[in-house]
């Protein structure tokens, strides 16, 4: 009997290690051809007009299809690239190389469901199977203790359905041995400026020297668990927002699937079991039960999480007031530690959990500002954009989510106090203030003309004015709320 020949194409899972597709197709002794394709609507303009994949994201993905490459390699296959549509480019060498199966890991927003479907049409008329996975969260679909269109709309009481009713599988080993690829021209990894983008420089004041790859997504969980010891004060680091070690800078591995959900859950059960279990190991499980939350709302709720009024259906009045928005994305607020993030992920694609909050709750709620184009920008800009969590969170933020809870807002000089109370973070991000005290950074604009004298800091000149007074537009803007919600 001929062997089955299985096509792979590989999406938001580049990895070896717990791909169920490349595990099945192993353990059918099939003929397996490994396919990434570069979709050029990728790189396209988001509806704001801001690029889809900056250059931070764009180099992170071809580092990690490289990778992808010399992993396959290394077991005795290759990986087949191309650039195009896949739902051609896919259906063509599924065609070329007459394959009897083509699988992929299954997605739930509307752009990649489209392609899923077209792609299932083209194959479809050349009788060819299709097999989807379910691959990005910690639980699968199946393991829930409800179906996905009943998923909890709060996350507490999802997150205690699944800890209570459901398991989490152990992830798969790596293959030891892959077959050779059939005839087929292999093809060459794109560069950047093949899409137009700039190569990004390195900036030192970084928290991490991302690179993409799974060799690179395990060699850091080894630092930070193994090497560092970091992960039994987690639950107290990581509300940091400087240095590479006050969380795990997992999420920009997790979002390209460069490593499983599931293999950290196999690891945190080693590292309680060899070294410490604590609130911190339990944390970071909780932190990805986050993901795989948003994961299964936005299946649930589908295209609503991107439209203006979001899931709940609010109609809120939001302004387009791009003179404030670009002094937002420009770090020019007014405010140091939302100007400093701003800065920070302009610099590094980067941005603490910490930092996006109060820079999305400053954009929605003391600006009022359309929260979709935040969305975009931090689309754009992301190392680590996953678009559930991303547009998860944004909703959220807004208040037009599904966990909204009324006209919330983050007290911008209370969380500087709380979270940077020496400056560190904010001299950091922006220099013109280092000689300031740690306590009058919060707040320059109420430094005398003796003190901006004494310290060389001029309020206007080296460092703007507050684009808004805080606690007026906070007013303003849950008076807009509040007539929406009525």
């Amino acid at each position: 009997m001929a062997k089955q020949r299985i096509l792979i194409w590989y999406r938001n899972d580049l990895r070896i290690h717990d791909h169920l597709a490349l595990n099945e197709a192993v353990q059918q002794a099939a003929e397996i051809i490994p396919v990434y394709c570069f979709d050029d609507r990728t790189f396209d303009k988001t509806s704001f007009g801001f690029p889809k994949t900056g250059n931070y994201r764009a180099q992170f993905l071809l580092e990690s299809v490289a990778d992808l490459r010399s992993s396959l390699q290394k077991l005795g296959s290759n990986l087949v690239v191309r650039r195009g549509l896949p739902e051609k480019i896919i259906s063509a060498i599924a065609e070329q190389l007459k394959v009897d199966r083509v699988c992929y890991s299954k997605e739930v927003t509307s752009e990649e469901t489209r392609v899923e479907q077209k792609l299932k049409n083209a194959l479809s008329a050349q009788n060819i199977q299709v097999n989807t996975y379910w691959q990005a969260t910690l639980y699968f679909p199946e393991d829930l203790p409800f179906k996905i269109a009943q998923t909890p709309e709060l996350y507490t009481n999802f997150r205690k359905q699944v800890e209570q009713k459901s398991a989490i599988s152990a992830a798969i080993a790596a293959p030891q041995q892959l077959p050779p690829l059939p005839e087929i021209e292999p093809g060459t990894i794109p560069t950047l400026a093949d899409f137009g983008l700039s190569t990004p420089e390195f900036e030192q004041r970084g928290v991490l020297k991302f690179k993409g790859g799974e060799t690179e997504a395990i060699r850091r969980l080894q630092n930070y668990f193994w090497q560092q010891d970091c992960l039994r004060d987690y639950k107290q680091t990581r509300n940091g927002m400087l240095g590479a070690n006050y969380s795990s800078k997992f999420s920009a591995w997790l979002a390209m699937g460069c490593i499983s959900p599931r293999y950290i859950n196999d690891q945190v059960i080693e590292y309680e079991a060899e070294r410490v279990k604590n609130d911190s190991t339990y944390w970071l499980i909780f932190e990805l039960i986050w993901r795989d939350f948003f994961r299964f709302i936005v299946a649930k709720h589908g295209d609503r999480v991107f439209k203006l009024e979001g899931m709940q259906g609010i109609e809120i009045p939001w302004q387009e007031d791009w003179q404030r928005f670009d002094l937002w994305r420009e770090g020019k607020t007014g405010y140091p530690l939302i100007d400093a993030n701003m800065r920070e992920i302009a610099a590094t694609g980067f941005m603490s959990n910490r930092g996006r909050q109060n820079v999305a709750s400053f954009l929605t709620k003391n600006l009022g500002i359309n929260w979709q184009m935040g969305a975009e920008w931090f689309e754009s800009l992301l190392l680590d954009y996953d678009v559930c969590s991303n547009w998860g969170n944004w909703n959220y933020t807004a208040g037009v989510g599904n966990d909204a809870r009324g006209f919330r807002y983050f007290n911008i000089a209370k969380q500087t106090k709380d979270y940077d109370p020496q400056g560190e973070y904010v001299k950091h991000w922006l220099p013109e203030l280092a000689s300031l005290p740690g306590d009058q950074v919060r707040e320059p604009w109420k430094l005398t003309q003796d003190e901006q004298k004494r310290y060389g800091v001029r309020i206007g000149v080296h460092y703007p004015h507050p684009v808004v007074d805080f606690f007026k537009s906070i007013k303003a803007n849950e008076k807009v709320y509040q007539s929406a919600v009525r």
